[in-house]
């Protein structure tokens, strides 16, 4: 794997802040408990007022103590597997080492721009430069003219395209019924509690969901770049949709109010994410992987 150990130190420090992050976020509790405001719009706003999330509302916290149980059961341990098969040669664990950090990437990213400020904003920051970098040396990495013929003809390309075309749209136009009535009407976007903008709504539409559509298509005319786009993105949206499953059970359990579209969809895209991961890992062709580090035919 090229740039292996740039990666390797790189994806050491994820890890390890990361698992400080998760755990902090999980187990911290000091404070009085919950507590109202009003928001800049008028808005009556419950208030977390535990740990380190004690200035965050209760809508996200839920959220966020979700994903970070989803982070320290699955994104973590994932990420050092896939590293490690990515240094013995894999392609399956390059591919899903370049996925997870998408994850980080998208996670951290989240948190440094959204939460409320917490003392644990520079590990914030930190995890998502590491990571940034991490994903990019991964995809530089790959040689991507050769990458199409790595892959079975029979992956079925139409199928894996379209969902991921059907799940940019879908998403996009749930982000986009949620921000509709704030330009036509004038109101308050749903969500928004004490916060200043739509982060979540702002990341996908403007880079997840376009980069899913463009995948999708790329895929579908088989061209290189789609066949790698296309592990990234629903890699990477396997552990987040992971993780917005939990949230969504998280959320329930904390008494805020869920859309039916919520309860539903991203369970049910999470499922299908995953039967596409098994399909192309599935028809990565395993004798055309490189050698393990050290090891040449």
């Amino acid at each position: 794997m090229k740039y292996s150990k740039s990666i390797s130190t790189l994806t050491v420090i994820i890890v390890v802040f990361s698992l400080l992050a998760c755990l902090v976020g999980i187990f911290s509790n000091e404070g009085s408990g919950e507590y109202e405001i009003q928001s800049f719009h008028g808005e009556t706003v419950k208030i977390y007022g535990r740990g380190i999330y004690k200035n965050d509302s209760v809508s996200v916290v839920a959220q966020g103590i979700a994903q970070d149980i989803v982070t320290l059961l699955l994104g973590i341990p994932l990420l050092a597997v896939s590293l490690y098969l990515s240094l013995k040669g894999s392609l399956r664990g390059r591919l899903l080492l370049a996925g997870t950090l998408g994850y980080f990437l998208y996670t951290y990213v989240s948190y440094t721009f959204l939460w409320m400020y917490n003392s644990l904003f520079l590990i914030y920051v930190i995890i998502m430069s590491a990571s940034f970098f991490a994903f990019t040396l991964t995809m530089m990495g790959f040689d991507i003219e050769k990458l199409g013929a790595l892959f079975s003809k029979k992956l079925p390309v139409k199928f894996i395209g379209g969902f991921e075309i059907f799940f940019s749209v879908a998403i996009g136009m749930m982000w986009l019924g949620r921000i509709a009535p704030t330009i036509t009407e004038g109101a308050i976007p749903f969500g928004l509690d004490h916060y200043t903008t739509l982060v979540i709504q702002g990341m996908d539409l403007g880079f997840i969901l376009p980069a899913a559509i463009i995948a999708g298509i790329l895929l579908i005319k088989r061209k290189p770049f789609g066949y790698l786009l296309s592990s990234v993105i629903i890699i990477k949206s396997i552990t987040l949709a992971t993780a917005l499953t939990a949230m969504v059970i998280g959320q329930t359990l904390a008494g805020v109010q869920m859309g039916v579209g919520d309860i539903i969809l991203f369970p049910l895209i999470n499922l299908v994410m995953i039967y596409c991961m098994i399909l192309i890992l599935k028809n990565v062709k395993a004798s055309n992987e490189p050698a393990p580090v050290g090891f040449r035919k």
